[in-house]
């Protein structure tokens, strides 16, 4: 039997690291994008922010850009009327962060192939920028509530498994359940990233690229293929994180 002193010390501890299970689904993306790139992504934490407002727009049958158009045509639609469930409504978020990743390959990346590191970077800054106005305009700016079904809340067998540690004034270890599922997604998403990258032909090319522009061009790599790759896998991470997150 351990002093309770000791013990809330190390639940401190572990719902610290915990915590930082969720800075580090925001963090994969940062990771992925500059070693299959080189590009520091500014715009990743703000690419969860949009994935997540995308995601609960959908699950609740919002108008995009409702309050435009209401401004416009002075009408007052918000509304479709239907409720989409969590596993679609994920779905086609995805497919609205893929077309994201081939808008900025398109209207951006593809433009500075070959551009000093910095250079990338100040167009994610205003990426960055750009895409949080947009996801307001589209969704709205209001507080929403997003429940795609994940358990939250102290796990009761935990606290019930290691009660028995300290004396009576200790009751077990409070350790939110949602925390645990964050932490089981962000160890299943590293290996994924990890084979994915030293496994797949894909994945070598993004390497590739990632050390040399011209040089990956040279050998036959679509470096607008790659980028797309690579903003989708990282608009994928940010709607976990979003989720996580919301």
């Amino acid at each position: 039997m351990f002093p309770d002193q000791f013990l809330f010390g190390v639940e401190v501890l572990l719902n610290g690291l915990m915590a930082g299970v969720l800075y580090a689904l925001v963090a994969l993306g940062f990771v992925l994008i500059f070693k299959a790139s080189g590009i520091f992504n500014y715009a990743q934490g703000v690419m969860a922010l949009f994935a997540a407002l995308t995601l609960v727009g959908i699950m609740d049958g919002q108008v995009p850009f409702s309050h435009l158009i209401n401004a416009i045509f002075g009408t007052d639609v918000h509304h479709f009327g239907w409720h989409v469930p969590a596993f679609a409504s994920i779905l086609l978020a995805m497919a609205v962060m893929v077309g994201l990743a081939w808008m900025v390959q398109h209207f951006i990346f593809r433009h500075l192939v070959g551009q000093e590191p910095i250079i990338l970077f100040m167009a994610t800054i205003g990426l960055a920028y750009f895409m949080e106005g947009f996801g307001d305009m589209m969704w709205g700016s209001d507080i929403k509530k997003l429940d795609v079904g994940i358990p939250q809340g102290g796990s009761f067998w935990i606290e019930e498994a290691t009660a028995f540690l300290g004396g009576s004034n200790f009751y077990g270890f409070f350790i939110d359940q949602l925390d645990i599922v964050a932490a089981v997604v962000a160890i299943i998403l590293v290996v994924l990233l990890v084979a994915f990258a030293q496994y797949t032909k894909q994945g070598r090319a993004m390497r590739a690229v990632a050390d040399d522009h011209q040089a990956a061009l040279s050998v036959g790599i679509s470096l607008s293929f790659i980028w797309v790759l690579v903003w989708s896998l990282a608009g994928f991470v940010a709607l976990v994180a979003g989720i996580m997150w919301g």
